[in-house]
């Protein structure tokens, strides 16, 4: 028998273990305290450089861990966009929260396993605790489930199967072979198009996604959904699902949920509402009018890693039907601890063996309260609307309209020249700000329109942050000019 070692080799004593953690944290912490002096994007990829670095690691000779720390930390700010940083005018990617990052650590040190009840009751219950309190801000009944999930995608992935598994009583033993027809379903083309992946994920093929065309608003519009609706039913195929989306990620633009609600519940369809980023507007009373129409909602969509500041990956999904997620992913096998009474998640969920994800939103919520994110959300929209008023004294026009904080502008005069020659001049426009290291921002088509797109993401973002960024706009629209 070979010699066992004692002890093994990736154990460390207590004290190295401390000195280990404390020099994350000193690092962490310095990062937050000198992101925001510094550029908000490297001015080149740097990717040769970058697998240059990395050729030293050939991992046959071990490194200290007070030398590959600081390396790794300098690699991820010279080799990357800053998301936290208070300039960061990009997508939904948010600065986190000081508690989100304690709850990250004490649920990788602790690292309880959340697909059995009996292994983490106390983990499964913080979780159920936290849904339970965001589904009724949300307006759903008390009876509503929901589980915690990567990220938006996985949970409107679940959207998706629950309306199969509903409509279709054959789809849960037999698939797409149960089903008496071809099944579609509806979303805006300036939804979310992660439903394309879904379809094909699915085996529902991206054929099934109709993208339905927008309005004026930009809004997803009822008349060309109608008519999709009824050519679907003149050939004889199968409308199961309809999707609202709250907060769109071009235009920040909330479809009429209300009038889509009553279109689905009149065609026997499973309304779902992505609201992803503005789904936490329901932690608002002034702002929860927004929302109108998501109570009445069959399943939602919400990412706590989007506006309520939690870190990567903390997505979830609500819906008012009781045992829908239990039917969707119903599963048993010996291996598995009982459930003493409590529910696995691994039942419940499309993840079985999966992390404590909705510790870092216990956190936040518990040391901020129900007021505090309030505040932070309201606090947001103002910088939203002081952001529009700053770009438009300085002669940009805002094309989008949302009272959320996504401002998507154009150059009146290179908007008339045609849209080619528009999407060239605004990414051209946009790259220059992102080289030049003051805040990042986005060239986008809105709706087929090209645009300049900044939203604020960032709870460290101030009014002076505000003037940079136009200031840095304007400085690139002269120098393209020139």
């Amino acid at each position: 028998m070979a010699k066992i070692m004692n002890p093994g080799p990736l154990e460390l004593a207590a004290d190295e273990a401390g000195r280990l953690l404390a020099s994350a944290a000193d690092l962490v912490l310095r990062y937050a305290e000198e992101v925001p002096d510094g550029p908000v994007a490297p001015g080149e990829a740097g990717s040769d450089r970058i697998r240059e670095w990395l050729a030293d690691y050939d991992f046959r000779t071990p490194r200290p861990a007070e030398e590959v720390l600081p390396e790794v930390m300098g690699a991820l700010r010279r080799w990357g966009v800053q998301t936290a940083h208070p300039r960061y005018f990009g997508l939904f990617n948010p600065t986190p929260t000081w508690w989100g990052v304690a709850g990250e650590l004490l649920a990788a040190g602790v690292n309880p396993q959340l697909a059995a009840y009996s292994h983490a009751p106390a983990a499964v219950e913080i979780e159920r605790h936290v849904l339970r309190f965001l589904a009724d801000r949300l307006g759903l009944p008390e009876t509503s489930e929901a589980s915690f999930t990567v990220g938006g995608a996985e949970a409107n992935l679940t959207a998706v199967l629950v309306a199969l598994t509903r409509r279709f009583p054959g789809f849960a033993e037999r698939g797409l072979a149960g089903v008496p027809g071809r099944p579609v379903f509806y979303a805006s083309a300036e939804s979310h198009l992660a439903w394309l992946k879904i379809a094909h994920l699915t085996g529902l093929g991206r054929e099934a996604v109709r993208l339905v065309p927008v309005d004026i608003r930009h809004q997803l519009d009822p008349v060309r959904l109608r008519e999709l609706y009824e050519a679907d039913i003149v050939a004889g195929h199968l409308p199961f699902l309809l999707v609202g989306t709250a907060g769109t990620t071009g235009g920040g633009i909330i479809d009429p949920l209300g009038e889509l609600a009553g279109l689905a519940r009149a065609w026997g369809m499973h309304f779902h509402v992505d609201a992803a980023w503005a789904g936490a507007v329901a932690l608002s009373d002034r702002l929860r009018p927004l929302l109108a129409g998501v109570a009445a909602s069959d399943s939602v969509t919400v990412d706590a890693h989007k506006w309520l500041s939690a870190p990567m990956g903390a997505g979830m999904f609500f819906t008012r039907h009781h045992g829908a997620l239990a039917e969707t992913f119903r599963v048993s096998t010996a291996f598995m601890p009982d459930a003493d009474g409590g529910g696995d998640p691994y039942t419940t969920s499309v993840q079985w063996s999966r992390r404590f994800a909705g510790l870092k939103v216990f956190l936040a919520m518990a040391a901020v309260g129900e007021r505090g994110f309030a505040a932070q959300v309201e606090r947001d929209v103002a910088l939203g609307e002081l952001l529009a008023s700053r770009l438009a004294e300085t002669g940009w026009r805002q094309i989008n309209e949302t009272p959320l904080p996504v401002v998507c502008v154009v150059d009146s005069d290179i908007d008339a020249t045609g849209s080619e020659r528009s999407m060239r001049w605004h990414t051209a426009v946009a790259e220059h700000v992102v080289r030049s290291g003051q805040a990042w921002i986005a060239p986008i088509g809105l709706a087929g329109r090209p645009a300049l797109r900044l939203c604020i993401t960032s709870y460290r973002t101030q009014p002076h942050d505000i003037d940079r960024v136009v200031a840095a706009l304007d400085k690139a629209r002269a120098a393209i000019r020139a």
